[in-house]
């Protein structure tokens, strides 16, 4: 039997439009899997299915292997996209609160809600009211909400938009210790590289359709495309290496960046930047998750 989540076949319509087709992913304890697709691709009416807050037309939303209900979902914790505290109400009063509803006693919610506050550091703002918060502080306290009772399965949808350099790194290691300490994690981003350092495992949807799922490294290596980085001293201006199958794809601080395919020996582009100048850089490799990402969906 299949442990954590697992999404069957899932389809959802809005009349004509077919928002899920289909769609399955499974991500289990101590796992991170990153849900990726560009905009209007199915992922946050995927993520609401998972609470019961879109009647399915068909498929199956499954935790350990059986129909999920209203128990499992008070063990699961949900950031969704449009955040969804009392604007007017304190941060430490309504921790305390949602704490409540997930069944804490009133002594844990209030203990859980002061650790959150710190860990997120937003200890100092316990007593100001959500809507007195940055748009950042906003999300550190949904954040909070959804963590206040230890849930075995984190749903976060779009997490780390908007967020300065040091929000997104405590977040990325608050999922990190979430994961480790034995909770499934699905969250969506359109942050590649992000995604690429923080998860093991992706799922790629577009237009309701999964077009690709599995290890990160494992998609990557299967591209058909390959990456090389370049840097020639004295190259003419405008110098391309005339290899049949390779394209540029950007330039930066006078580094060239190539697109490849997979068949293409990277001696031949290696030996045609030596004819044109002095190397001094180059780099071989598999796509990055952004370029693999572009590949299938762009």
């Amino acid at each position: 039997m299949s442990t954590g989540l697992g999404l069957v076949e899932v389809v959802k319509r809005y009349g004509d439009v077919v928002a899920l087709d289909a769609v399955g992913l499974q991500v289990g304890p101590g796992r991170l899997l990153g849900f990726l697709g560009p905009n209007g691709a199915g992922k946050t009416t995927a993520m609401r299915a998972v609470f019961g807050l879109v009647d399915l037309d068909g498929g199956h939303v499954l935790w350990d292997g059986r129909e999920v209900g209203l128990a499992e979902r008070l063990r699961f914790g949900y950031m969704p996209e449009e955040r969804g505290l009392y604007p007017r109400m304190a941060l430490g009063e309504q921790l305390v609160y949602f704490g409540r509803l997930h069944g804490l006693g009133a002594a844990d919610a209030r203990a859980a809600a002061s650790a959150w506050l710190q860990r997120l550091e937003l200890g100092d703002r316990a007593g100001a009211r959500v809507e007195e918060l940055s748009h950042g502080n906003q999300q550190r306290a949904q954040l909070a909400v959804a963590l206040l009772h230890r849930p075995e399965l984190l749903v976060l949808d779009e997490p780390f938009a908007g967020l300065d350099p040091l929000a997104v790194r405590t977040l990325a290691e608050v999922l990190r210790d979430e994961a480790a300490r034995g909770a499934a994690v699905l969250f969506s981003s359109h942050q590649l590289d992000l995604v690429q350092d923080v998860c093991e495992d992706v799922v790629i949807v577009d237009h309701g359709r999964v077009v690709a799922t599995g290890h990160i490294d494992e998609l990557r290596r299967r591209s058909r495309r390959r990456r090389i980085d370049l840097r020639v001293e004295g190259a003419p201006d405008g110098w391309l290496p005339d290899v049949g199958g390779v394209e540029p794809v950007g330039s930066a601080n006078g580094a060239l960046r190539l697109a490849a395919g997979r068949d293409v020996d990277p001696e031949q582009v290696l030996d045609a930047a030596r004819r044109a100048g002095r190397v001094v850089e180059f780099g071989y490799g598999p796509p990055s998750l952004a370029e693999l990402f572009l590949e299938l969906v762009g």
